[in-house]
């Protein structure tokens, strides 16, 4: 029998968890259906095991994102029921990781059933939910608040999806409904959801703030039958007539379609057919370029269907090729004359999905039959620019070769990110390098003044920083808000992008418009490695911020003890005052209740008796907050408890006022 501890090495995931990307990125509605059904993808291949693997854990911390924001489900089967096992037990070591809010209530009750897939099914209902709205479930609730909330069948408000989403969105909704039902035996399976989760993900597989629907539309499953299989749903009145008109049942011809009964189809199907129009005003041409058989559809076209009849949300038969990849349908359409350059309500273009995909057979067809290669949806994305944003180099060097240098350089979408911004933003090292070698500016800024170098140094892309940098980015160039990349690199932690800018010369005391230096901004976020990385070329560890603030205040405000260890070794001054209130690092550590600071800041000869504006000492701040080890830190190094305040108040009168039972006794004892 093996006694050593076991581990499950994955691949290193460069973007992190969901949760740190949801917080930190504005997720576009096509990324947000991918990412829900590539977790029900992994979910159901867990639970397709024999027996079948539970994760019981499920939630956005632990699923990761690679360079290309694809999910990776993570720590599943580390927490188990126990034979023997009680639900209470059971309950406190998914608290202790932070799992409250995906428990759901049946695992609150007393049965003696031990978790089954349902238990993984309401997290993932949870999981969509904290997706679509990208907001934490339950916000601001304590622990036994969810509890009695979840138990009483409230669940996170679906009112905080926002209101400008997609009708598409209602299904999920749906879906997602389903998964957090409060009787387990009502959850589907994953095996339903991936079905569903594809389809929708497929119908909708474009990027940024697109195809903003309305709330309401209650035709929207309707429009795209050849994904939700509701040809078998649309209603006698919709899909028939009556026997006198002399027509043949055109329910029973799209039922031939939906069987794949193709033969019977093609003998079926009489000329006056195809100008008939189902719901969403698609035709039978849609439908028939749905099924995916291009002898029915070329059945179709030689019957005199028109090639570029749209449906209600302007969807012509070649965007549905292109979206399914029918190639043998794509070139039939073009070769009968379809526009290329024919974009559906928001003015996406075939071009604009095929280069979201990275289908470069497709854009080759398109291209060579024409199709506007700089054509622009609602809000300014051009083929171009999703190309590079998803990485796909084939396409991006097809389009390259098809346009001219000055349209590769000047080309912006509507916040003014050129494709190079994209490119970096994503870390396509590739695309950065082939864009760059086209004329691309290193230096061009979007709407807030960022620079390529801004985006990838905040998202802590490496190489493209390096890349950026030796093609002539300028490193101290400031964003609207007067951060330079350096400041950004910092404020997320990216020690190795500090170390390389300070390198090619970023200067490591440059302000923010609010007089933020990068130590700043990496004491704020507690990043040790990167505050000594900024020390040891230059930062100076006594600089004023807003306020006075220097960073050794913020790493006390944070409760950052190793971090005001560090500062206090690099020189950082304890007793510097800042200018609001006049607090020491040793008020705020106490106001912050950080009992490790204050014995680094007492250690480093910091003041105990320091009077802030309003004359109150740590003392005060430490009796007022009610820490017992701090109180006595103070006074065992000379803290002065007869000191009064601006309204004459000692430290034991504060502890009095604020009901701190174990100060008063402490004070009143004199330690």
């Amino acid at each position: 029998m093996c006694s050593e501890v076991t581990a499950l090495v994955m691949e290193y995931m460069s973007n992190g968890s969901l949760n740190n990307l949801l917080a930190s990125h504005s997720l576009m509605w096509p990324k947000k259906f991918q990412m829900i059904h590539e977790t029900s993808l992994g979910m159901n291949f867990l639970h397709s095991m024999k027996p079948p693997l539970l994760h019981l854990n499920l939630k956005t911390s632990n699923i990761l994102v690679d360079d290309h924001l694809h999910i990776k489900i993570s720590d599943f089967g580390l927490i188990h029921w126990e034979e023997g096992m009680n639900k209470t037990l059971f309950m406190e070591r998914l608290a202790a990781r932070g799992n409250i809010s995906y428990i759901p209530p049946e695992t609150f009750t007393h049965s003696p059933d031990p978790p089954g897939t349902t238990f993984d099914v309401y997290s993932f209902g949870i999981v969509m939910w904290e997706i679509l709205t990208q907001q934490k479930p339950y916000a601001g609730c304590s622990v036994t608040t969810v509890l009695l909330q979840v138990s009483q069948g409230k669940r996170p408000c679906v009112t905080m999806i926002p209101d400008q989403r997609p009708p598409e969105c209602e299904q999920m909704i749906s879906i997602m409904k389903q998964c957090w039902d409060d009787d387990h035996r009502k959850r589907p399976p994953f095996s339903d959801f991936v079905k569903q989760t594809e389809a929708l993900s497929e119908v909708f597989k474009v990027p940024g703030p697109i195809h903003s629907g309305k709330n309401g539309d209650a035709d929207q499953k309707a429009n795209y039958p050849w994904l939700f299989s509701s040809v078998k749903k649309i209603t006698n009145t919709e899909m028939s007539v009556s026997p006198s008109d002399g027509q043949y049942d055109k329910e029973a011809i799209l039922s031939m379609l939906s069987k794949k009964d193709f033969g019977s189809f093609r003998k079926s199907v009489r000329r006056e057919h195809v100008s008939s129009q189902f719901s969403g005003k698609k035709t039978l041409l849609h439908c028939t370029v749905a099924s995916g058989d291009s002898e029915s559809v070329e059945h179709i076209l030689n019957l005199g269907a028109e090639v570029n009849c749209t449906t209600a949300k302007g969807y012509t038969p070649l965007l549905i090729a292109v979206l399914q990849r029918l190639y043998d349908i794509i070139s039939l359409l073009l070769e009968h004359g379809a526009d290329g350059s024919l974009g559906d309500e928001d003015d996406w273009t075939p071009l604009h999905f095929a280069a979201q995909n990275g289908d470069d057979r497709t854009v080759r067809l398109l291209l060579d039959k024409g199709a506007v290669i700089n054509a622009q949806e609602k809000t300014g994305w051009m083929p171009f620019h999703l190309a590079c944003q998803n990485g796909h180099e084939t396409v991006v060097r097809l389009l390259l070769l098809r346009q001219s240098q000055e349209a590769v350089v000047e080309q912006e979408k509507a916040n003014g990110r050129t494709p190079l911004h994209l490119a970096s933003i994503y870390g396509h090292l590739s695309i950065v390098k082939l864009l760059l070698t086209h004329g691309a500016d290193p230096n061009a800024t979007d709407k807030c003044l960022c620079t390529a170098l801004h985006l990838s140094a905040e998202e802590g892309h490496n190489r493209v920083v390096r890349q950026l940098i030796q093609s002539g980015a300028t490193v101290d160039i400031a964003d609207s808000k007067g951060n330079t990349p350096l400041h950004l690199a910092a404020l997320k932690g990216h020690t190795g992008i500090c170390r390389q800018l300070l390198s090619n010369g970023a200067n490591p005391d440059a302000t923010t418009i609010q007089g933020w230096t990068p130590m700043h901004l990496a004491a704020l976020k507690g990043h040790e490695a990167t505050l000594v990385q900024l020390e040891s070329q230059g930062g100076c560890v006594n600089a004023r911020g807003e306020n006075g603030w220097t960073p050794l205040h913020l790493a006390c405000h944070q409760s950052k003890p190793d971090l005001v260890a560090k500062l206090l070794s690099a020189k950082a001054d304890p007793h510097v005052t800042e200018e609001s209130k006049g607090w020491t690092p040793l008020h705020v550590a106490c106001k912050s209740v950080s009992f490790p600071s204050v014995l680094h800041l007492i250690f480093h000869g910091a003041n105990v008796n320091a009077l802030n504006y309003g004359n109150a000492t740590p003392l005060h701040l430490a009796a007022q907050h009610g820490c017992v080890p701090i109180v006595k830190a103070l006074l065992m190094n000379g803290a002065d408890g007869t000191l009064l305040d601006s309204s004459g108040s000692t430290a034991l009168n504060v502890a009095q006022q604020s009901e701190k039972l174990e100060i008063v006794e402490l004070l009143e004892n004199g330690c």
